[in-house]
């Protein structure tokens, strides 16, 4: 039936200023950007990877009234729309040193997990950003534990 995840999608309060943070700051590329009259279509993805796109969208119409579109903003800004971005890195200690430098802030530093290195951040929005460095997985991992 389906073969693909094209796009997910994440709120934000202020499309310009997401620009910012997810190309300026986190490197990402912008994949579309278009005015299509009753909102902007606005997508990032990871440099070289246009099959995934993130489609950062303002709450408002044409999907919703202006109450509910106040009510996701208000939730937006607690963190607690459920939003959640998990990118994949090489190395997630030197990620997070570039990020750092660049002056993003980390909710958690980068910590050893069963399955790799990761660390959390917030956009400017609220939303949850997580990348992990995965952990290189031996046969023994996948035997029984006695």
């Amino acid at each position: 039936m389906f073969n693909a995840i094209t796009h997910s999608q994440i709120f934000v309060l202020d499309q310009d200023e997401a620009l910012d943070f997810y190309v300026g700051k986190l490197g990402l590329e912008v994949g579309a950007d278009v005015d299509m009259g009753f909102m902007r279509w606005l997508t990032v993805n990871v440099p070289g990877q246009p099959d995934r796109q993130v489609l950062l969208e303002k709450p408002g119409g044409p999907s919703m009234s202006e109450e509910t579109a106040r009510q996701v903003r208000e939730l937006v800004t607690k963190g607690a729309t459920g939003g959640t971005l998990i990118f994949s890195t090489d190395d997630c200690r030197k990620t997070y040193e570039t990020l750092l430098a660049r002056g993003v802030e980390f909710t958690e530093e980068p910590t050893d997990r069963p399955y790799g290195i990761d660390c959390g951040l917030r956009d400017p929005f609220g939303n949850n950003l997580r990348f992990t460095q995965p952990k290189a997985w031996q046969a023994e991992d996948f035997q029984p534990k006695a």
